[in-house]
């Protein structure tokens, strides 16, 4: 799915709440007609102003279904990330904000026994959307989150009361026992996490068995700021073009911005595998979360809106 593909409407920030500290909550009405449905786990995308660096970013959707004119998020400031956030927060209601139709990519699995979530930080938001879900349905699940301190976590001071939810306050040296946990899921259990990438690296390198059998769910959408990264070249083999890539932007923008190929993406954060290309030549940096090490180490796919060339050219099969 390109951008242009994506469904778009034009919204009003109807309300803002402070939800903890950095995080603020937005509830988002259309202009015209309803937001279409969605089920828990569905994210929208959000189009940044121009003089925040423009693109979009990501936001979980707080509620398990839609149907109705509003829809709420929650965003962290997050004064290491692209500059998205900041934007976010500079928002009153009355503003306007363009925002895509919902997309799916951590649904909950209904072959799941039990559903278990790990959440770090602002990892929690689509959770909240799948304890509603769940409840609703009377299905079995057990939300672990961890954050810095009570000041830091959202939802916090509700999810205390619930006997499914374990919390662990950093501040107070309470942490998750990931190994233990793991130890403890039966097989007919499904993980799912969201948080920092560290977190998840730790979960990803002792669930093999959970991966292989596709009972882990990853979702993270927040990204570092990149790296410092040279200028290359990418010949797209089957179009005939060349493209230098600049320091500045991804593959999949200089595709987007100078030559006619049509390249589906999502998310352009590198988890939902979209843009996913075959790498016919070429050594990738892979600064995905899509890819697992095997598959990095293979060489021989790339996604375009985040990776980049650990060589002077790359030759893609586009």
């Amino acid at each position: 799915m390109s951008m242009t593909d994506i469904g778009w409407f034009d919204a009003v920030v109807s309300d803002t709440a402070p939800l903890a500290r950095a995080i603020k909550q937005f509830t988002l009405r259309v202009r015209q007609g309803v937001y279409p449905h969605f089920t828990s786990g569905s994210h929208l995308l959000v189009r940044i102003a121009d003089g925040f660096g423009g693109g979009v970013n990501a936001y979980s959707l707080l509620d398990a279904h839609g149907g109705g004119a509003t829809v709420r998020i929650a965003v962290r400031h997050e004064p290491q990330s692209r500059a998205g956030s900041a934007w976010m927060h500079t928002l009153q209601p009355g503003d306007a904000i363009r925002i895509s139709a919902p997309s799916n990519l951590f649904a909950l699995d209904p072959s799941a026994r039990r559903h278990v979530f790990i959440a770090g930080g602002i990892g929690i938001t689509p959770f909240m959307a799948h304890l509603q879900a769940l409840r609703a349905q009377d299905a079995t699940c057990h939300l672990h989150y961890a954050f810095r301190s009570a000041a830091d976590a959202a939802f916090c001071a509700g999810l205390g009361a619930r006997g499914n939810v374990s919390l662990y306050d950093a501040a107070r040296g309470q942490r998750v026992d990931l190994r233990q946990l793991l130890a403890a899921l039966d097989d007919a259990d499904h993980l799912y996490v969201c948080g920092p990438r560290r977190m998840i690296d730790e979960i990803e390198a002792a669930g093999g068995r959970l991966r292989a059998e596709r009972r882990l769910h990853v979702e993270q959408f927040a990204q570092p700021a990149p790296a410092p990264s040279a200028a290359f070249t990418v010949r797209l083999v089957r179009s005939g073009c060349e493209l230098v890539v600049a320091e500045d932007e991804s593959i999949l923008d200089a595709i987007e911005r100078r030559s006619p190929v049509q390249v589906q993406s999502l998310c352009r954060e590198g988890y939902c595998g979209t843009c996913e290309t075959r790498l016919l030549s070429g050594s990738a940096e892979h600064r995905d979360q899509y890819l697992n090490e095997d598959e990095r180490r293979a060489q021989d796919r790339i996604m375009l809106c985040v990776s980049r060339a650990a060589c002077a050219t790359l030759e893609l099969d586009l």
